[in-house]
């Protein structure tokens, strides 16, 4: 099983980006589906969840400017992610994670330019 992020890139403040996140393989058990960031020098910290049942989540610092969904025919999950600030800008991974293991993406970048 492989999790594969895309749509990173630069983009001005107040832009938007989507993140793709594609599943390689089949994966059970699933718990939460999420997106973190870690920007340079600071610790990852989470942006997103949701569950299969479709519960969801945002950090405070996101809100009501990033939307979190998911696809399940194309085992793809997203990130839209509008009204970019500076602050955003950061390495984002997406995380699968369930009742065996947690499983990871490799990490798109977002650079976000004042």
């Amino acid at each position: 099983v492989q999790l594969q992020a895309s749509g990173g890139g630069l983009v001005q403040a107040g832009g938007s980006l989507r993140l793709s996140c594609v599943t390689s393989g089949r994966i059970i058990g699933i718990k939460t589906m999420r997106w973190y960031r870690q920007a340079p020098g600071k610790e990852r910290e989470w942006v997103a969840i949701i569950t299969p049942s479709g519960i969801i989540s945002y950090a405070d610092s996101v809100k009501e400017r990033f939307s979190i969904s998911r696809d399940s025919t194309k085992k793809t999950l997203y990130l839209q992610m509008n009204t970019l600030e500076p602050e955003d800008t950061a390495v984002y991974y997406c995380s699968y994670d369930t009742v065996y293991k947690t499983y990871w993406g490799q990490g798109t970048q977002v650079t976000v330019s004042s």
